[in-house]
């Protein structure tokens, strides 16, 4: 039974889901932005500071540089020698450091990027909207660096100051939170961001999933889960996450069911599908059914031999009691294993069956491979050795399994009782 549960940290795009866009080219350039008041609750008053007129001139130089291909070395240079020049104030500052923040961008040296803009913004000098579209952009721009908590910062001071319901900005503040294993903040965010949306994203409905598994509330996980699996049936992460949010909640028939509809559906078919439903047949004591499963997959081709396949098999069988069919998985498995393991699994098989020259055979090759307790597969030696009417053998077997910590107490009180006789 699955004990933990693995989302898309490393699979979801969740960035490109959940950032918006930068501004267009030509606004990011340093143009002014359209009239229309994008925060009209803001409670940052609009500033009324203007350029310097001693300065237009090379203002006017910087930004018909900035909006030329292939110039941005000289659009560098003038606006820090603008940066340098007597009388420059917090229009210039902003505007300048907007510049170089786009610069350094397009360079994908987001660290440099992120402190001109942050420059641009203390200066105080842009209007709102340039001014908080900025602030948003920089919370995107340290969420994508992994600088989680800096995210979280600057899109709490977004949300605050604008104070507007902007459902970018709270769906990565969510992200964000989730990151940071701030789980309970995380499923604020993003209840709310569902809530605002009229078609949430299947990104933020996953971070609530998994971050109302962290906190153990798997009941309200699985409904989102299994909203998201109807909005996208074939889907096979949503199936696996699904089905093991159910395992952990000790719901083995539902994920059962869920993992049989993703195979028998053709959305999940991978080896390690199959695999996990044998393993949750397993656990739910349908090892028959397990074995039937992996074996139906091996003759349609829809998962290939391997060692991990073939002992599942074996374990199943054995535990269902169908001993013959288990000597032959594990031997199979064996085959494919560069340890002794499984032909030690083989060797106990036999042992149950009294085919003592198999069994002989088969813990001298796990002996030979080697295991993790070799105490053990000399037992089993033993055993076949007096199986075999060896009994000089057999004391052998019992003696070199009398040098290993896991048997020694009881092939030294077998010896003693064996030479009492």
């Amino acid at each position: 039974m699955p004990t933990a549960f693995t989302l898309l940290r490393s699979t979801l795009l969740l960035l490109v889901c959940l950032l918006v866009a930068m501004p267009a080219d030509a606004q990011r350039r340093g143009r002014q932005a359209a009239e229309e008041v994008l925060f009209p609750n803001a409670q940052r008053e609009e500033p009324t500071v203007r350029p310097a007129q001693r300065l237009q001139r090379q203002l006017q130089k910087m930004y018909d540089l900035s909006q030329e291909e292939g110039k941005d070395a000289e659009t560098e240079a003038a606006a820090k020698e603008l940066l340098a020049a007597r009388g420059v104030g917090p229009y210039e500052i902003s505007l300048i450091n907007q510049i170089l923040g786009f610069i350094e961008l397009e360079r994908d040296n987001m660290p440099a990027a992120i402190a001109y803009l942050q420059t641009a913004l203390e200066a105080g000098g842009l209007n709102n909207n340039q001014h908080y579209q900025i602030m948003q952009n920089i919370g995107q721009m340290q969420f994508g660096e992994e600088d989680y908590a800096g995210a979280i910062a600057t899109m709490t001071r977004f949300l605050e100051e604008t104070r507007s319901d902007a459902t970018t900005a709270i769906a990565i503040r969510g992200n964000a939170f989730y990151r940071a294993e701030r789980y309970e903040e995380a499923v604020a965010d993003l209840r709310k961001a569902m809530t605002l949306s009229d078609k949430p994203e299947s990104a933020i409905s996953q971070m609530l999933m998994a971050s109302l598994f962290e906190l153990g509330q798997t009941d309200e996980a699985a409904v989102v889960a299994a909203d998201l699996l109807q909005r996208e049936p074939d889907n096979a992460s949503l199936v696996r996450n699904l089905a093991a949010i159910y395992a952990n909640a000790e719901k083995v028939d539902k994920s059962i069911e869920i993992l049989q509809s993703g195979l028998d559906r053709g959305v999940t078919n991978t080896d390690r599908d199959y695999i996990e439903l044998a393993k949750m047949y397993r656990f739910a004591e349908q090892d028959q059914r397990a074995a039937e499963l992996l074996n139906s997959g091996l003759t349609a081709g829809a998962i290939t031999a391997s060692l991990d396949v073939y002992k599942t098999i074996g374990e199943a069988y054995y535990f269902s009691d169908n001993t013959e069919a288990a000597v032959d998985a594990y031997g199979k498995a064996d085959e494919l294993s560069t340890d002794g393991e499984m032909a030690l699994n083989q060797a106990r098989a036999l042992y149950e069956l009294e085919r003592w020259t198999e069994v002989k055979a088969a813990v001298n090759r796990a002996i030979s491979k080697g295991v993790r307790r070799t105490g053990d597969a000399y037992v089993i030696l033993g055993a076949a050795e007096f199986g075999l009417n060896n009994e000089a053998g057999g004391l052998n077997a019992y003696r070199e399994a009398a040098k290993y910590p896991e048997t020694k107490d009881s092939a030294e009180a077998f010896l003693r009782q064996a030479t009492r006789r």
